[in-house]
């Protein structure tokens, strides 16, 4: 099956232009399809979520747990619709002439909820928190374009960050980048208020944002529970909110989540488990989402484990990859809800492409397995077993045995999974550099671009690089397609990159993962985003 893309990256840059998004519109999402109902704008409404890796610092939140409490706290200069497509938020006018030295005006009279001026201050300070490398940022990576950002020293303030009065400030990149306004929608790029750098730590487990939802009071965040957002009255940007709040319920697992959405205990459900993908469209008819989206399946063996490094590691990654018959597991296992993968991107991105030199090796072939499974033991014997690391708390235990099952039986060799309790300990795990197996991973796009696929997950340094890969090659050539002159050029570029991918193998991929949802009667005008989630602003709910 081959996906109809989804206009995104392709379109909104070649509106950018030379004067990038100083015209762009600021109205809010398109509607979903229909009339739109009414509903009343006290209810809150509910939805699962799982528990954050890390306090909710946006420079520092990387995971989607997390994430989806940031993208609704927090407005940032630009921000995405259901389609991709980019608005203005926080931002008048993001201009340049070269496309290195952008120009960005905030509109007037913002403020964050606790009274702090949403200003060119509050971005310019908490760009540079995220860049400094003692700061330890997830994602600080993100700003590795802009001027002074080093990762040899810690720069406690980037020379390419200007502020020139209270509402301007200015960016200079260290060479043109004509999709930097395209990233400005992700959580590294939100602004802090000036009391967050009081008490860092408190500001964590309790967040001032500018967005559309807030904390009502101290004590939303119940760890592992739940965490209560309620409407920001103040916010006056075009994520019009049409409830109440949303109440985020944190959930062991994901058929737990499906048993209280078929009970009407919970609104709306973010993801499927697999013990409901043949029956989830039929138990909730008219009130499901399964549409193609911006995210992926991958499995990370880092090359710090035994038998993976050099050649011999080589050997293996490409061995496992080949005993994996996607097609029946996507079929079997996700009842066609998943797509086998072609590339290290998504179908819904500008510039995928299923014919990359070197793809093959996705392909299942059992015999050519076993031949390059010898290889590697000719290089060096295999000992012990092959392990995937996950997340109990996530629809994933099916997928993992099958996979596991697949190259035990084409391999010959002993495989199982792994379970991790949460997520927020499977994540941490490997961002500590804990784990000692293989463990799944996985990427929902934090904006429409083909690089957001490549570089910060494979790019040495990253901040999601979590299996600390590094090739030369590959980081050169994501840097001449970040600097093309034209979309095109730029794509030929970032697909010669996947061409080093896909030889190195530094992490395997599965499959391309759908927006999955469902949602209870008493709410309407739902519906799923390019990057998976829920758009909860929008959703209405009936009256009790």
């Amino acid at each position: 099956m081959k996906r109809n893309k989804i206009a995104l990256a392709g379109t909104a840059l070649l509106a950018i232009g030379a004067m990038a998004l100083a015209g762009c519109a600021a109205g809010g999402n398109p509607e979903p399809e229909g009339d739109t109902p009414s509903g009343d704008p006290t209810a809150v409404i509910s939805v699962n979520n799982t528990e954050p890796q890390n306090p909710l610092i946006p420079t520092n939140t990387n995971e989607v747990g997390g994430g989806l409490v940031i993208q609704n706290m927090f407005a940032g200069l630009v921000y995405y619709d259901a389609e991709g497509a980019v608005h203005n938020d926080v931002a008048e006018s993001i201009e340049t002439d070269d496309s290195q030295t952008y120009t960005i005006k905030i509109k007037p009279d913002q403020t964050f909820t606790n009274g702090d001026p949403v200003d060119a201050a509050s971005f310019v300070t908490a760009w540079n928190y995220g860049a400094a490398l003692d700061n330890a940022q997830l994602s600080s990576y993100f700003f590795e374009s802009i001027e002074g950002f080093s990762y040899d020293e810690n720069v406690p303030e980037l020379s390419g960050l200007k502020v020139v009065d209270d509402l301007t400030f200015t960016v200079k990149l260290k060479q043109p980048e004509s999709d930097f306004p395209l990233r400005l929608g992700y959580t590294a790029f939100f602004p802090m208020p000036a009391s967050a750098w009081d008490d860092l730590e408190a500001f964590g487990e309790n967040p001032v944002g500018n967005g559309p939802y807030m904390f009502e009071e101290e004590g939303a965040w119940q760890h592992n529970v739940r965490i209560d957002l309620v409407k920001n009255e103040d916010y006056t940007g075009p994520r019009e909110v049409q409830n109440g709040g949303v109440d985020m319920i944190l959930y062991a697992s994901t058929d737990a989540a499906y048993a209280d959405l078929q009970g009407g205990d919970l609104d709306i459900i973010q993801e499927i488990p697999d013990s409901a993908l043949q029956t989830f469209e039929t138990d909730f008819e008219g009130r499901t989402v399964n549409q193609p989206a911006a995210a992926n399946a991958t499995i990370t063996i880092p090359e710090r484990l035994a038998h993976f490094s050099g050649e011999e590691g080589q050997l293996r990654r490409a061995a496992i990859s080949h005993a994996i018959d996607r097609e029946e597991i996507t079929e079997i296992v996700f009842n066609g809800t998943r797509t086998p993968a072609k590339d290290f991107t998504s179908p819904v991105i500008d510039g995928y492409s299923e014919d990359i030199p070197g793809s093959e090796v996705l392909e299942f072939d059992a015999e050519k397995a076993k031949e390059l499974w010898a290889e590697a033991d000719a290089i060096a014997p295999w000992t012990g077993s092959f392990e995937i690391q996950y997340n109990a708390d996530g629809p994933n235990q099916g997928w993992v045995d099958a996979v596991a099952n697949q190259v035990k039986n084409n391999l010959g060799i002993e495989a199982a999974g792994k379970p991790i309790p949460t997520f927020a300990e499977h994540r941490t795990l490997i961002t500590e550099r804990q784990s000692t197996t293989a463990f799944r991973t996985g990427w929902q796009f934090d904006y429409p671009s083909m690089f957001n696929g490549l570089g910060p997950i494979f790019g040495t340094g990253a901040g999601s690089n979590d299996g600390d890969y590094s090739n030369p090659d590959f980081d050169a050539l994501l840097d001449e397609g970040a600097s093309a002159a034209d979309l095109e050029e730029g794509i030929a570029k970032f697909q010669e990159a996947q061409e080093v991918l896909f030889k190195d193998l530094p992490a395997i991929p599965l499959w391309y993962t759908n927006a999955m949802g469902a949602w209870g009667e008493e709410v309407e005008n739902v519906q799923f985003g390019w990057d998976t989630w829920p758009i909860l602003h929008q959703v209405t709910k009936a009256g009790e």
